[in-house]
């Protein structure tokens, strides 16, 4: 992934601030987002001002954005091999007490933002032959908590896990891979945001009995990056998560 240009959306904080960190420690030239400018400049700062990176802050669910990022990459580093579709929120609420703004919110930031910014990418993609698409899902699409209602934010991550096999198949032969990483529960700011005090007290949904790191989604994000053969798959970094349960 030396000198390879990656676009990570999100990357201020979290999750996508390890990927990119990940990305720029490997010499990957790194386009970062986030729709929050203060912490996205600050997360560039705190990195060293990285030479290998640049950013730009913008709000995904505009269709803009996703072409500004790609002109950044162009301009910057001459190509777009990667696209790491991050940006995205969550919490839980009811089903009963979910309206319409709800919705909205989710649809327009997770799915929309990663529509269109896959959107603006892959033709780039197409003239190079070549490129890798890694969204970012969740295991409880396929692994429902009962206490832990959140049906707005999960059938939009839904949509993105069913938007990953539908582009693996359009764009496979350009040699474009698109994959979906479903973390578990993963420490970061997400946490505290949603009202777990205690992320560590959840490490029982997972068959390792511990929650994971960012840093393990960034390495999973470097591995599908890299890879020439896999696409059209949910990775599931999420220690077991949807595996089984421990008694």
């Amino acid at each position: 992934m030396k000198n390879k240009t990656v676009i990570i959306t999100g990357a201020s904080t979290g999750i996508g601030k390890a990927i990119a960190t990940y990305f720029i420690e490997r010499d990957s030239n790194v386009v970062m987002n986030s729709s929050n400018e203060e912490n996205l400049k600050n997360t560039y700062l705190e990195l060293g001002s990285p030479s290998n990176a640049v950013y730009l802050a913008g709000d995904i669910s505009s269709q803009n954005t996703g072409k500004e990022l790609v002109r950044l990459a162009l301009e910057t580093f001459n190509s777009v091999d990667v696209l790491i579709n991050n940006a995205g929120v969550f919490a839980p609420k009811p089903f009963l007490d979910v309206e319409e703004e709800d919705l909205e919110l989710y649809w327009n930031v997770n799915l929309k933002g990663t529509y269109f910014t896959t959107q603006a990418a892959i033709p780039e993609m197409i003239q190079q032959q070549k490129g890798s698409i890694i969204n970012i899902g969740t295991v409880l699409v396929d692994h429902a908590i009962g206490g832990f209602p959140a049906t707005a934010p999960i059938t939009s991550k839904g949509a993105i896990h069913s938007l990953t096999r539908q582009l693996a198949a359009e764009f496979g032969k350009s040699n474009i891979k698109v994959n979906t990483i479903a973390p578990g529960i993963i420490r970061s700011p997400l946490q505290e945001k949603i009202g777990i005090e205690d992320a560590d007290s959840l490490a029982g949904l997972h068959l390792l009995n511990r929650i994971g790191e960012a840093n393990e989604i960034a390495e999973a994000a470097y591995y599908l990056a890299a890879s020439d053969f896999i696409t059209g798959e949910t990775i599931n970094v999420a220690g077991g998560h949807t595996v089984g349960h421990a008694i």
